[in-house]
């Protein structure tokens, strides 16, 4: 007898509905999968062995042959073993049930229980577009399945439990779907701006920075705070919206790295990979591609420590992610899209011993050395950097003081406030702050009084600023203006903007 049984299988971040079909013939016994699969869906056939055995069924003793269809769909993880079980209970004629509409995930446990699977919600959101009706996952998936609306979860903790509903000896299991509106998020990050000592520049670049989503670097000696300054970033960024908690959280479910007990992703990432990370380590690859870690700090920050000391090749692969917002990686059998909305946070020395231009500490490297370690980071990198702020070394008066600065909690409400108006502004389309704004809403919304404009082209001029340069000047202001809630740029704005621009020290 032939039974087909819905599965759900991940490409990228994208599901691909696959249809399980199952043969059972009389002959030798034998057990074949077909349809592509990779190790873990190939070792499925001994976990589905002992798991239908445990469950009290028997496993029949004839020729079983699951094809996994299409066959020219990669299949990878252990999803598949729950409806290849249920698939040979029904062609084996030891269940009967309609599981048409239904999908089925999950990985079995030789005693048959059903284990955490990872890249459930993309798979559930995928079986919702293709109008399916029911999703059967394992119970400790109920809540993270359960964020995509329109269709009915039905959570098990064993196979035994599933076919027990499937012939009407039990009703669906109850549990507790997940609502957005109570779970806002309650932790606050560890490092708050009142408790950096000085920099108030400095502190003043990241609330632009964090108000518009612009990418930025600091540049200082060694122990001037540039670290710490980049880990109070998420203290002041805006809380996550529900449509860019679901983007996250695809992308860590997908990868493997969602919590089991934290269904949504809250904050904001903050990811900070060593500089000794391989190319396929921050776009993302591999025989069966998944997330790097730009994708991993889509929504949120990706912090480069010792950024010269990434390395040439390793930067520049980030120049496309950079300005698209999104990284394609291809292979010989497809490619994948992965989203790569990020802020770049840079930290770096300028010079090999950290005290080029250092008021108190000499440098003793040679000036050919301070330039060559400069240029490691190329000119068309710095171009797409907003923000390139000088961090200098800390007063013992500043550092002794006992006075707190400004709380992280103000100043978020700033760039809340300033995110919002950019929300309102960017009404009906796709972006969502100022930095992923192209030269046509830079031109519909960047408007500049006439002084400002004096200012932007003597700047050009003076500086030899690229056609880039012009439009990231004017976004900058522009994010700027909206700190002030001023509807048109004005010169002051366009000034601070321009002494923000990279620039090399030697």
């Amino acid at each position: 007898m032939l039974a087909k049984v819905t599965s759900c299988a991940l490409i990228g971040l994208e599901g691909a509905i696959v249809e399980v079909e199952v043969d059972i013939s009389p002959g030798l016994p034998s057990f074949t999968l077909v349809g592509l699969p990779d190790a873990a869906v190939q070792e499925a056939k001994e976990r589905v062995r002992a798991a239908i055995r445990n469950s009290g069924y028997a496993f029949p003793t004839k020729r079983i042959i699951v094809n996994l269809a299409p066959a020219n769909l990669k299949k990878a993880g252990p999803a598949y073993d729950l409806p290849i079980a249920i698939g040979i209970l029904i062609s084996s004629e030891q269940l009967t049930a309609d599981v048409s509409q239904t999908l089925l995930l999950g990985e079995l446990s030789l005693d048959g229980s059903l284990r955490h699977t990872n890249g459930i919600l993309p798979m559930v959101d995928m079986a919702h577009q293709k109008g399916l009706t029911k999703v059967i996952v394992p119970d400790a998936d109920a809540r993270e399945a359960s964020m995509v609306e329109g269709i009915k979860i039905i959570p098990f903790s064993s196979l035994a439990q599933l076919t027990s509903y499937l012939c009407g000896e039990i009703p669906p299991p109850e549990y507790e779907p997940y609502e957005f509106e109570k779970d806002a998020p309650t932790e606050r990050p560890t490092v708050d701006l009142a408790y950096i000592k000085g920099q108030e520049h400095i502190k003043r670049a990241l609330e632009v920075a964090a108000a518009g989503g612009h990418n930025m670097v600091m540049c200082g000696p060694p122990g001037s705070g540039k670290t710490l300054l980049a880990r109070s970033l998420p203290s002041i960024l805006p809380p996550m919206t529900n449509a860019e908690a679901l983007e996250v959280t695809k992308v860590y479910s997908a990868s493997g790295l969602l919590p089991p007990d934290t269904p949504l992703l809250r904050q904001r990432p903050f990811r900070s990979p060593h500089y000794t990370l391989s190319n396929a380590g921050l776009v993302g690859g591999g025989q069966w591609p998944k997330p790097g870690e730009i994708s991993l700090s889509h929504r949120g920050v990706l912090f480069l420590d010792e950024l010269p000391e990434f390395g040439h090749s390793l930067l520049e692969v980030l120049r496309q992610p950079l300005e698209d917002k999104v990284v394609t990686i291809s292979r010989a059998k497809g490619s994948v899209t992965f989203p790569a909305n990020f802020m770049l946070v840079g930290a770096m020395n300028p010079c090999p011993c950290g005290y080029y231009n250092d008021s108190f500490r000499q440098c003793t490297c040679p000036p050919g050395l301070v330039s060559r370690y400069q240029k490691r980071i190329s000119g068309p990198f710095l171009d797409r950097v907003d923000i390139f702020v000088e961090v200098p070394h800390i007063e013992y008066e500043k550092l002794a003081d006992d006075r707190l600065g400004e709380r992280s909690e103000k100043v978020q409400a700033r760039v809340t406030a300033a995110r919002q108006r950019q929300l309102e502004r960017f009404k009906g389309t796709k972006l969502t702050c100022n930095a992923e704004m192209m030269p046509t809403e830079v031109r519909d919304f960047c408007q500049s009084e006439e002084d400002a404009q004096s200012l932007l082209k003597a700047a050009m001029k003076q500086l030899h600023l690229s056609a880039r340069a012009f439009h990231r000047i004017l976004k900058l202001a522009r994010t700027i203006a909206d700190l002030e809630n001023s509807d048109i740029i004005k010169a002051n704005q366009i000034a601070e903007a321009i002494q923000y621009r990279p620039r090399r020290m030697v």
